[in-house]
C-alpha cells in the first residue's frame, strides 16, 4: 500500500510562516488529486487545499490568500506553504492522496499520519 510521509510541522508565532511537505512512497498507478486537510481542537477534519491532477486547485475560505499548495511535478508529492499564520490555524494537518491502483477501478484514499502545527506566541 501507499504510504504518505509528512514533514514540516512545528511551533510558529502568529504572523509567521511554515511549510509542510508530503511525499508518497510505494507504487501509485495514477493520481486523481492530492492535498492537505486539518483537524483543530474541537473541530471536524476539513479540507485546507487540494490539487486535482490536470485540474483545479481548491482552498478553504479560511486560508485563501494565505496558504499555497504546490505540486511536485516530478513525483507524487505536494507541499503546503502557510503564510501569515493565525492561532486558529493550529491543528493536526494530514496529507491526502486520492489515487488509482489500476485500470478500470475507482480511486482510493490514502492519508498521512498527521503533523502538528501550533500557532502561538
Amino acid at each position: 500500500q501507499v504510504q504518505l510521509v509528512e514533514s514540516g510541522g512545528g511551533l510558529v508565532q502568529p504572523g509567521g510562516s511554515l511549510t509542510l511537505s508530503c511525499a508518497a512512497r510505494g507504487t501509485v498507478f495514477s493520481v486523481y488529486g492530492m492535498g492537505w486537510y486539518r483537524q483543530g481542537p474541537g473541530t471536524q477534519r476539513e479540507m485546507v487545499a487540494e490539487v486535482i491532477w490536470g485540474g483545479p486547485t481548491k482552498y478553504a475560505d479560511s486560508v485563501k490568500g494565505r496558504f499555497s499548495v504546490l505540486r511536485d511535478t516530478t513525483k507524487t508529492a505536494v507541499s503546503l506553504q502557510m503564510n501569515n499564520l493565525k492561532p486558529d490555524d493550529t491543528a493536526v494537518y494530514y496529507c491526502h492522496l486520492e489515487h488509482y491502483t489500476g485500470l478500470g477501478v475507482p480511486p482510493i484514499d490514502s492519508w498521512g499520519p498527521g503533523t502538528q502545527v501550533t500557532v502561538s506566541s
